[in-house]
């Protein structure tokens, strides 16, 4: 079984109406990206960052995977199969990809401040001030902020390398270093970008550039790899 690797931004879940926060002059829902996505921001502000989250958690429980997430989870059946994502909500998990690399965090898990190896599960939707770990330390979003080491990084790397087929979906290939999983992997093998409007990516051998949503390109992506390498 071919092994399939998959790179997702936010693009794939637009579809589904997750915001994507960022819009042209670099806000997020009307704040400047340090303000609710730096360290600096956390210790400036800690009752607005965990608000900004609370509300993109409150957005993401109503909504549900769409086709392009769908389609990957049902793509298991013929490759050995592994997400790796950009995005911190939790729709590939409901759309049933069982292998699932989250680069950025977890929307859905809280942190300890004193001991980031303390990860906890969330029932809800909120973390509030005074909200604890068993340390006594206030709970923070399981995010990676910027300026942050990505720790989910190198198991990424050693995925892309190992990949038999690469795919890039709705991500503008400008977040690093995600942006560059796609030159880890081998040169020979045939790697897909779908993307309603195709990034830039250098030069790119075997690459097959398929500008539509997630939902359209993934399904014209699944046929071929289905009737080329199954």
């Amino acid at each position: 079984m071919k092994k399939l690797v998959v790179l997702t931004g936010a693009g794939i879940s637009a579809e589904s109406g997750i915001s994507t926060f960022r819009d042209a002059g670099g806000l997020w829902e009307g704040h400047d990206i340090m303000e609710v996505a730096s360290p600096e921001g956390w210790r400036k502000n800690r009752e607005l960052v965990l608000d900004f989250y609370n509300q993109r958690r409150k957005q993401a429980l109503s909504c549900q995977p769409n086709e392009a997430h769908l389609e990957l989870a049902r793509l298991e059946k013929y490759f050995d199969v592994t997400i790796v994502t950009q995005n911190v909500d939790n729709l590939h998990e409901k759309a049933g990809s069982s292998r699932i690399i989250h680069l950025h965090g977890e929307l859905f898990k809280s942190q300890s401040t004193l001991d980031p190896s303390l990860v906890y599960e969330m029932e809800g939707w909120e973390i509030k001030i005074g909200d604890k770990c068993e340390k006594g330390s206030q709970l923070r979003p399981f995010i990676v902020w910027f300026g942050e080491m990505v720790p989910m990084m190198e198991p990424a790397i050693d995925v892309a390398m190992e990949a038999d087929i690469f795919a890039v979906i709705g991500t503008s290939m400008l977040v690093y270093p995600a942006a560059g999983l796609i030159q880890y992997a081998k040169k020979h093998i045939p790697k897909y970008i779908i993307d309603v409007k195709i990034p830039e990516t250098g030069f790119v051998e075997n690459l097959t550039k398929i500008e539509a949503p997630a939902s359209v390109g993934t399904k014209i992506m699944s046929e071929e790899i289905r009737l080329k390498y199954v």
